[in-house]
């Protein structure tokens, strides 16, 4: 009987100090989970049909009376059905887009910029050097390699730097 008692102790322990894990919650089913609240889609209303002798529905189709849920996401975001986004633009937005110069352009513009920037030359430069104007590279010695007790005895008496051959 102690033994059972003590057992039963020790259970109610580890599963009292498992409670205090969210995840342990989560997969023991405690923790609530709300809905998400992007994922809920408004329905058409149900209705009587005025006509009793239409046809049953295709399994599988989609409603007649609802919209596709990204074209009711557009229209939301949007605004206005898609018929009336594809309408022409107000008389002043098209009298600014005449004034700027975009009733004339160029619609192959895209083949005259790639062809403008194949005949660039390339510049093998780097990012400092091209960015914040750092000059690398050119401007170095010729890159030989300094042996470090000669630059030290030139630091300490700034004697002048020793040719190399």
């Amino acid at each position: 009987m102690r033994k059972t008692y003590n057992f039963l102790l020790i259970a109610f322990l580890a599963a009292a100090s498992l409670t205090a894990c969210s995840n342990a919650k989560e997969s023991l089913g405690l923790a609530r989970s709300a809905p998400d609240e992007f994922a809920v889609v408004k329905r058409a209303p149900l209705e009587m049909p005025p006509d009793y002798s239409l046809r049953p529905p295709r399994p599988g189709a989609p409603r007649p009376q609802e919209q596709a849920v990204g074209e009711q996401a557009r229209e939301t975001v949007f605004g206005g059905t898609s018929a009336a986004r594809k309408a022409a633009p107000a008389s002043g937005e098209s009298a600014l887009l005449q004034q700027a110069g975009a009733t004339q352009a160029d619609p192959n513009i895209r083949t005259v910029v790639d062809r403008e920037t194949a005949q660039m030359a390339p510049e093998e430069k780097p990012v400092a050097e091209r960015l914040l104007g750092i000059k690398l590279g050119k401007n170095k010695s010729d890159g030989s390699v300094i042996d470090p007790k000669e630059e030290a005895a030139r630091l300490k008496g700034q004697q002048p730097p020793a040719e190399t051959p």
